[in-house]
C-alpha cells in the first residue's frame, strides 16, 4: 500500500491523464452501450477516483474528505441506474454530483499550475488533465440540461444514457477545439448559453496556460 501511494504521488498527473482518456474516449471499443452502462461506467469511475488520489496526498483533511465522498457517489450512481432506469430526476442529482466531482479536482490541477516556477511533465501532464476535465464539467454540465429537456439538443442520440453520454463527449470536444461539424446543435436557449460558456472557458484555458507556460519557461531562463 505505501508503494503505491508513493506511486500515485509521483506519478499522480500522468495516472489522471491516463483515467480522464480511458474514462472520456473509451466508447470507441464499446458496441454494447448497455453494457458500457452497467459494467464500464461504474469500472471507470472507480479508476478515475483511485487515480485522483495522488493529487490529494499531503493535503487538508477536509479536501480528502470531500474529495472521497465524491468518489463515492460518483462510483454508486452509474450501478444505480440498472435500477431507477429512466427516472429524470436521478439523472439530474447524478450530472450534479458529477459536475462538483469534477470542479474539485480541476480547481486543484489549477492551483499546481499556477504554484512552480518550472516545466517538467508534472507541469505538462496537469495541463492536459485542466483541458480534459473541462471536456468533463461541459459534457456533465449539458447532460443535466438534456435530462431536464430531452428537446434541448437536435442531433444527439437519446436511445440511451450511454449513447447521450458519448454525443456529449463528442460535441464538447469538437465545441472546445472550435471544429463544430454542426451535426449536434443545442436548440434551448439555456443549452446554447452553457455550449457558449463551455467554449469560452476552453479558448481561455488555452490562452492561460500558453502564458503560465512561457512564464515558466522565461522564468527558469
Amino acid at each position: 500500500m505505501a508503494k503505491l501511494l508513493e506511486f500515485f504521488g509521483r506519478r499522480k498527473y500522468e495516472v489522471l491523464l491516463v483515467a480522464l482518456l480511458q474514462h472520456l474516449f473509451i466508447g470507441i471499443f464499446i458496441t454494447d452501450q448497455n453494457n458500457y452502462r452497467d459494467v464500464i461506467w461504474p469500472i471507470n469511475m472507480l479508476l478515475l477516483g483511485l487515480a485522483c488520489t495522488g493529487i490529494f496526498i499531503g493535503k487538508d483533511k477536509w479536501k480528502s474528505w470531500i474529495k472521497n465522498l465524491l468518489f463515492i457517489l460518483v462510483v454508486l450512481f452509474p450501478i444505480g441506474i440498472s435500477f431507477v432506469k429512466d427516472v429524470r430526476f436521478y439523472f439530474e442529482v447524478l450530472n450534479i454530483v458529477y459536475v462538483l466531482f469534477f470542479i474539485f479536482i480541476f480547481y486543484e490541477v489549477l492551483k499546481f499550475l499556477l504554484k512552480p516556477s518550472y516545466i517538467d511533465t508534472d507541469v505538462i501532464s496537469a495541463a492536459a488533465c485542466g483541458y480534459f476535465l473541462l471536456i468533463e464539467i461541459s459534457v456533465f454540465l449539458l447532460q443535466l440540461l438534456i435530462y431536464n429537456n430531452p428537446h434541448s439538443f437536435h442531433g444527439v442520440d437519446m436511445k440511451g444514457s450511454a449513447s447521450i453520454y458519448m454525443d456529449l463527449v463528442y460535441f464538447s470536444s469538437i465545441s472546445m477545439t472550435s471544429i463544430g461539424f454542426g451535426d449536434i446543435v443545442p436548440t434551448a436557449p439555456n443549452t446554447k448559453l452553457v455550449a457558449s460558456i463551455m467554449g469560452i472557458a476552453g479558448h481561455f484555458y488555452t490562452v492561460v496556460l500558453v502564458g503560465i507556460i512561457i512564464s515558466k519557461f522565461t522564468s527558469r531562463k
